[in-house]
């Protein structure tokens, strides 16, 4: 049996696992990781100017992969950058597996330079996490953070291992199987429970899919789209949902809640059915929970029991993989029309139709994302930051190709939107990728543009520049007073800052611009970051104010008529 020291134990592991990238950072602790590098170049290292880019962009990638995104820092401070990218994948139950060095092993405890207590940190955060402290435990502790991170519901698992451990030789074994005890998620639907919601589905007159995050991780758009189809069965998907059904469906409704559409806000109230699949009726969606869908009975599919019923009453729970479940579920529904139902639906969104983009010359938001989904087709990909601009992107994106819009949902984590765009882009090289941006959220992790031009990452970078913190003023207009209160930013100059890491840059304030703007940063073969510097108070809607209910929502502002002239 071959030994090898507990560095290339970590990397021999990640190469076991399939790991065909790392984002990461150096420190002291974990250099020996670094010095075993040189010896694994089937193992890409993205260098980040930032931890906490470290994991949003191997959450990114993840995401797009559907395979388990891998980061890892240093002690201390190298650690502690990584939690609030771990926070925001455990949030979005994405699989991540994060390896963090220590301090050496006898000055654990003893408050040593940089040392940190990560695992107790990161408890609340993730699914797992273990401070390593026999060099013979590393591999079996990467077998057990693969198995977990990917199984059952997905999330981030944390190792820590000490310099000494990096540093120690002995055999390496890797698990061929991985058991835990305790540890057996439930992966196919109780047979009884699918037969009973095929039975709800056949009664129903006004059934809603609402489709989220869990379709994504499963990989069940395909299945997804077969029972929509088949049962006629209008589908909302929730932020995070979007790519899970195609865009241009006619069954698509587009995403519910705070900022969704407002017919689907009434549709959920109105309906007698929600088949709820991979979602977990997080209070965006649902608003003030007692007046959520008052005439609905509840079909609830999700891998975690812990989610079903916790917030909406489920008439028949169903535990279980999202695409083993359908899988059971299609060949029990019956064929169907809901003719009268879809109908209704288009009724009310004829009469508000959410999203109509005013006639303006002035440079809106709404108008820039809609024209980049426009010209960069069905194909692209896309992430975004978070507030205003995330909001529009979520709204407009109409793309048919499958699990290609990555945002961060529960966290809600400004700065996500370039790291995460690095991590599609290395995931899907050959593919165009676009980076929705809000200016206060650029400048968060704006420093990893430089990976573009190290790594030739050719991202498109549209930054919605209004001057503002986008979502926060419209809140302090609407809800408090107009006092907008440190909601003002000064900008740096975006494209002196682009060309400054080796990036081209654009500066458009004019509407006539926008389409040549984008079509030329389509055609060009490197990353381009386009500042797009729209109008400072533009107000997103249809909105659910706070603390309201679905059937609150305001679908545009209403306009203050003149009066008549006397």
């Amino acid at each position: 049996m071959t030994k090898i020291n507990g560095a290339e134990i970590i990397l021999e592991s990640l190469r076991r696992e399939g790991v065909e990238v790392v984002f990461g950072y150096p420190g002291g602790a974990n250099l020996p990781l670094y010095d075993a590098l040189k010896k694994y170049p089937d193992i890409r290292h993205i260098l980040v100017r930032h931890e906490q880019s470290a994991a949003h962009a191997a959450d990114a990638y993840a995401r797009v992969t559907g395979k388990a995104g891998v980061c890892w820092a240093t002690s201390g401070p190298g650690a502690t950058n990584l939690v609030t990218g771990i926070a925001n994948a455990w949030m979005d139950s994405v699989p991540l597996v994060c390896i963090t060095g220590a301090v050496v092993s006898w000055l654990l405890g003893r408050d040593g330079f940089q040392e940190s207590d990560i695992t107790g940190i990161t408890i609340p955060i993730t699914k797992h996490n273990v401070l390593v402290l026999n060099v013979e435990d590393i591999a079996p502790a990467i077998a057990e953070a693969f198995h977990i991170a990917t199984t059952g519901r997905p999330g981030p698992v944390l190792i820590d291992i000490p310099r000494d451990l990096q540093q120690q030789v002995a055999e390496f074994e890797y698990p061929e199987k991985i058991e835990l005890a305790g540890y057996q998620p439930t992966t196919q639907g109780h047979p009884q429970q699918i037969k009973k919601a095929a039975q709800l589905i056949a009664e129903a007159e006004k059934p809603l899919i609402l489709a989220g995050h869990g379709v994504v991780i499963a990989r069940a758009a395909e299945e997804l789209r077969e029972v929509a189809e088949k049962t006629d069965i209008p589908v909302i998907t929730t932020l995070l949902g979007i790519g899970g059904f195609p865009g241009s469906h006619e069954l698509n409704m587009g995403m519910p809640g705070m900022h969704g559409m407002y017919w689907n806000n009434m549709a959920i109230q109105d309906a007698d059915l929600l088949i709820a699949i991979g979602m977990r009726f997080d209070d965006r969606v649902t608003g003030a929970l007692k007046d959520f869908a008052p005439h609905a009975k509840v079909v609830h599919i999700d891998i975690d029991p812990a989610e079903i019923s916790k917030n909406v009453k489920a008439a028949v729970p169903i535990v279980g993989d999202v695409k083993n479940v359908l899988q059971q579920l299609i060949p029990q529904l019956k064929p169907a029309k809901h003719t009268a139902w879809r109908r209704w639906i288009a009724d009310v969104r004829a009469k508000h139709p959410s999203i109509t983009i005013p006639e303006t010359d002035k440079l809106i938001p709404q108008y820039v994302i809609k024209k980049i989904y426009e010209l960069s087709g069905p194909d692209a990909w896309y992430a975004t930051g978070v507030g205003q601009h995330q909001m529009w992107a979520a709204q407009y994106f109409w793309g048919d190709h499958p699990y290609s819009f990555v945002t961060s949902g529960g966290l809600g984590t400004m700065g996500f939107e370039v790291p995460a765009a690095i991590g599609v882009q290395v995931a899907r090289p050959h593919d165009t990728v676009w980076s929705f941006c809000g200016d206060g959220g650029f400048q968060m992790t704006l420093q990893e543009l430089a990976l573009c031009t190290e790594y030739e990452l050719p991202v498109k970078f549209a930054i919605i520049n209004n001057n503002y913190l986008g979502m926060v003023r419209q809140w302090q207009d609407l809800y408090y007073g107009g006092n907008k209160e440190s909601v003002r930013m000064f900008q740096p100059d975006f494209v002196k800052l682009a060309e400054s890491m080796g990036i081209t840059g654009v500066r458009v304030s004019d509407k006539a611009l926008v389409a040549s703007t984008i079509e030329a940063a389509l055609q060009h073969p490197g990353a381009v970051v386009i500042d797009f510097q729209v109008e400072d108070i533009e107000n997103c809607y249809p909105m659910m104010p706070p603390g309201a209910s679905l059937s609150d929502t305001i679908d545009q502002p209403k306009v203050q008529e003149p009066e008549f002239a006397r």
